[in-house]
């Protein structure tokens, strides 16, 4: 007669855990970047927002990270779902200006700046879902 195992089995995550894991993860490593490589992000802060662009970029990895943080935790889930709704919002220039200055770069990378735009709707629509599940 084989022993049971001592091992205790982890619970598989459910499929609301792998969401908010989904929309967690990405929020955390683009939070992280911008803080290891700045610099490509500087390039896309819009012209006309006020003060300098490294500012932006850090002020935008703070709340990437801090709304990533707070999806992964259950108990603020509902409230970090909806803030990153507001932060996929408030990124949509810097978007947009992207598009705009990768407009003449060789095509697959106007292709890719453009095709980001279109993006923005699932990831809100992922959020949603994620705070109405939390």
């Amino acid at each position: 007669m084989p022993l049971p195992s001592l091992r205790r089995r982890r619970a598989r995550p459910s499929p609301a855990g792998r969401r908010a894991a989904l929309l967690a993860g990405p929020l955390l490593g683009m939070g992280v970047l911008h803080f290891a490589v700045p610099a490509p992000f500087d390039a896309i802060v819009p012209p006309w927002t006020p003060g300098p662009a490294r500012f932006w970029t850090y002020a935008s990895g703070v709340a990437e990270l801090a709304v990533g943080g707070a999806v992964a935790s259950r108990s603020t889930r509902r409230l970090g779902a909806a803030a990153a709704v507001g932060l996929f919002v408030a990124v949509y220039p810097a978007n947009v200006q992207m598009a705009w200055d990768w407009r003449r770069k060789p095509w697959p990378y106007a292709v890719a700046a453009v095709g980001r735009l279109p993006l923005q709707y699932p990831m809100i629509t992922h959020a949603l879902r994620v705070r109405a599940e939390a």
